[in-house]
């Protein structure tokens, strides 16, 4: 794992990754481009042409019968059963917390000003598949939009050998009440959540996560469906002093590398010696297990300890990249938490490690990647609502207003507006 010291450095390894995910968009945006006219333009037929092609699978029907959603916690034992319930308890208390209930202003005698939120009537969930079942991405999608009062849920996953959705990913759906699942995935599978197919009809908002393929393709839909956030390949960030646990870091590193090769894994450090020991941590881990190759991939493309010249220029550079998941291993954690100001979530302390967040402790784990955390949030429950605003006056209300209002009329030149408010002024005459 290289160890990179000085802001020269520094630079040219994060420029050198910037400019590789700018090149890989611009490729990929045009296959994206393509299956999503085709989608459109052939539905269901172009669904299974490309499941065919990327997946290598032959699909019948696309969607999950009921009876394969229950028959799949036969297939699951007790214990995963019992840890689906207890994240899904804890994943309900959080965005539980997070729902608000509106509120009401007077603004003057007899005026009311307020907002009232209304839950969105459908939604599509985007669950991973490929080389593993996500579960824990199906709570993730479903229990915030429960919450909110969503009335419908519908569910893609690309589909794995047979056709068949892993059934510990129906087993997460059974288990939050949703009953339309699809076998399909990528691109093609958000293009049906946002125009609809003979066999997917389609939604008010997409959201989850997925590949770089699905990540574009949210963004080229997001004129005609709300999508939720950039959530692409995995990104984990450590800040971390000479107090830190080498061993607890190491681990963190290459479990969000596991993810794939396009992970990205980084160690920021004002310690020279941490930063060596956690190099031949790094190293042994990896030999110790010298099957897992994603991992391996990661670290060498995309990971690197760089060393810094002290916390808050740690933090400063933590904030530029604005991760993922960001962990704080110092010996003060909640003071440095103080200068972040972009992460898609952050982990304070040796014991609350990003792998917490993404299964059991309630967090939700779909999160900003590739530094749309500067302008994204982690997905909510408020991403499933929507706001009216309202107005309510009397005659005592509306007279306290509309002098303003005529007024800032006139300044604009709008005769109707000024007019619309006069009427009522004079009482109807």
């Amino acid at each position: 794992m290289r160890v990179l010291r000085g802001r020269e450095r520094v630079e040219r390894f994060l420029s050198r990754l910037e400019g590789r995910r700018g090149e890989e968009f611009e490729e990929v945006s045009r296959i994206v481009e393509g299956i999503i006219r085709d989608v459109r333009r052939s539905g269901d037929r172009a669904l299974r042409k490309y499941t065919k092609k990327y997946d290598g699978v032959t699909l019948g029907g696309l969607r999950v019968s009921p009876r394969e959603l229950r028959l799949s916690l036969r297939r699951l034992d007790a214990k995963g059963i019992r840890a689906l319930r207890a994240a899904k308890r804890n994943l309900e208390r959080f965005h539980r917390a997070q729902l608000g209930k509106g509120f009401s202003i007077r603004i003057a005698r007899g005026a009311e000003i307020g907002r009232i939120p209304r839950p969105l009537k459908r939604v599509g969930g985007y669950v991973p598949g490929g080389r593993r079942p996500y579960p824990s991405s199906l709570l993730m999608c479903a229990v915030p939009a429960i919450m909110a009062g969503v009335g419908e849920m519908a569910v893609c996953t690309p589909p794995g050998e047979g056709g068949r959705v892993h059934h510990a990913v129906l087993a997460a759906a059974e288990i939050c009440g949703v009953e339309e699942v699809y076998s399909v995935g990528g691109a093609q599978a958000i293009a049906a959540l946002a125009y609809g197919t003979e066999s997917i009809e389609k939604v008010d908002k997409i959201v989850g996560p997925g590949n770089i393929y699905v990540t574009i393709a949210k963004l080229l839909v997001r004129d005609d469906v709300a999508v939720d956030l950039p959530a692409g390949p995995s990104e984990v960030v450590i800040i971390a002093d000479s107090t830190a646990n080498p061993k607890f870091i190491a681990a963190d590193l290459l479990a969000q590398a596991e993810h794939g090769p396009t992970s990205l894994a980084l160690l920021l450090t004002d310690s020279r010696a941490l930063a060596e020991v956690v190099e031949e941590e790094v190293e042994r881990e990896l030999m110790a297990i010298a099957s897992d190759r994603a991992a391996a991939e990661a670290i060498e493309r995309n990971g690197a300890i760089i060393v810094l010249d002290g916390l808050e220029e740690c933090a400063k550079l933590a904030n530029e990249i604005a991760p993922e998941h960001l962990e704080i291993m110092v010996k003060s954690p909640r003071a440095l938490l103080g200068l972040i100001e972009s992460a898609g979530a952050v982990f304070l302390g040796d014991y609350s490690p990003a792998a917490l967040g993404d299964y059991s402790s309630g967090l939700n784990h779909i999160l900003p990647t590739r530094g749309f955390a500067k302008h994204y949030s982690g997905l909510s429950s408020e991403d499933f609502v929507k706001w009216l605003n309202y107005l309510e006056c009397s005659r005592d209300g509306f007279e306290a207003l509309c002098r303003a209002g005529i007024e800032l009329a006139g300044m604009e030149g709008f005769e109707r507006h000024s007019r619309s408010l006069m009427v009522r002024l004079e009482g109807g005459r």
